[in-house]
C-alpha cells in the first residue's frame, strides 16, 4: 500500500496519563536492549523526517533507560572530502552495529534520494540509481541478521514553521537552526515529491517504513516508540535465563541463608 504522507497530519493529542506510558514504553525498550544483549543481537533504528520535526526528542525518550555501552546515535550531516571520495554507502558501512549493539541514525543513507536530489548535490542518474543500491544494502544487512526499523517523522508546514520560530524565540535553541533550514522549507513540494518517490521504492518487506504523525509531540513521541518495541520485540528473542544455581550458591553464603 502507497504511503501517502497527507494521511499522517491530524495531530491527534495524546490522551492518559503521558508521564506513566512513556514510563513503561521505556522500560519495555531497557528490556529489549539487554534482550540484544543476552542473544548477540544487532538493530538498526533510523529517523528520517523535515528539519524541526522532533527526530531528536524521540531519540532522547527512546535510549533513556539504556546501558550506553551498547548503542550509539549516529548524527549525518554533511559528508566529508573524505566521504565524498567513496560511494555514498561507505561512510554507513563503517557505524553499522555490531553484535549486542543497537545503532540510531538521525538521518540516514536516504539523504541520497531527499536533500542530495532536491539540493542537486548528487546527479540524477545518482540518486536514481540509490534507490535499488540502498535496497540490496538494506536486504543484505537484514539477511546478515541486522534488523532495520525506519520511522519517518512526519509534520505540517505550520507545525514546521512553529518549532523554526521556537528555535530562534529561544536562546538555546538556536543553535539547531539555520540558513538551510528555509532553504530548504522554500523547496516544501520538491521534498514531497522526493519522499513519496521513496516511500514507492524502497518501502519493502525487509525494511518498511513506518511514519510518524508527530504534529502533537506528545503523540507522536509515544507512537514511535509503541512501534520501535513493538517490532524489536517481534526481531528480538525476549526471554530471559535462568539464574546460574552457582551463582545463586554463592549469594547465599553471601547472605547468610540456606539454598532450598
Amino acid at each position: 500500500m502507497t504511503i501517502d504522507l497527507a494521511d499522517y497530519e491530524k495531530g491527534a493529542i495524546f490522551k492518559g496519563d503521558y508521564e506513566a506510558k512513556l514510563g513503561a514504553l521505556q522500560e519495555r525498550l531497557a528490556k529489549i536492549q539487554v534482550a540484544h544483549i543476552i542473544h548477540d543481537r544487532r538493530s538498526v533504528i533510523l529517523l528520517e523526517g523535515w528539519d524541526a520535526a522532533g527526530k531528536g526528542g524521540i531519540i532522547k525518550r527512546m535510549t533513556a533507560d539504556w546501558d550506553p555501552r551498547y548503542y550509539k546515535v549516529h548524527p549525518i550531516a554533511a559528508p566529508s572530502e573524505e566521504e565524498r571520495d567513496r560511494h555514498f554507502l561507505w561512510r554507513f558501512w563503517t557505524r553499522l552495529p555490531a553484535g549486542r549493539n543497537i545503532a540510531i541514525f538521525d538521518r540516514s543513507w536516504y539523504g541520497r534520494v531527499l536533500v542530495e536530489r532536491v539540493e542537486g548535490f548528487c546527479s540524477r542518474g545518482e540518486w536514481k540509481r540509490a534507490y535499488d543500491e540502498i535496497n540490496a544494502f538494506e536486504k543484505q544487512q537484514v539477511d546478515a541478521g541486522t534488523n532495520i526499523v525506519k520511522l519517518f517523522v512526519h509534520i505540517t508546514q505550520e507545525t514546521q514553521d512553529e518549532q523554526l520560530a521556537q528555535r530562534l524565540d529561544t536562546p538555546w535553541k538556536r543553535w539547531k537552526t539555520g540558513a538551510e533550514d528555509y532553504r530548504n522549507r522554500a523547496k516544501r513540494k520538491d521534498y514531497l515529491d522526493a519522499m513519496h518517490d521513496m516511500f514507492r521504492k524502497t518501502d519493502t518487506k525487509a525494511a518498511p517504513w513506518h511514519v510518524i504523525d508527530n504534529n502533537h509531540r506528545r503523540a507522536g513521541r509515544i507512537a514511535a516508540l509503541n512501534h520501535v518495541a513493538k517490532r524489536l520485540e517481534k526481531l528480538v528473542p525476549m526471554n530471559f535465563p535462568e539464574a546460574d544455581p552457582e551463582v545463586v550458591k554463592l549469594a547465599a553464603k553471601a547472605y547468610g541463608y540456606k539454598v532450598p
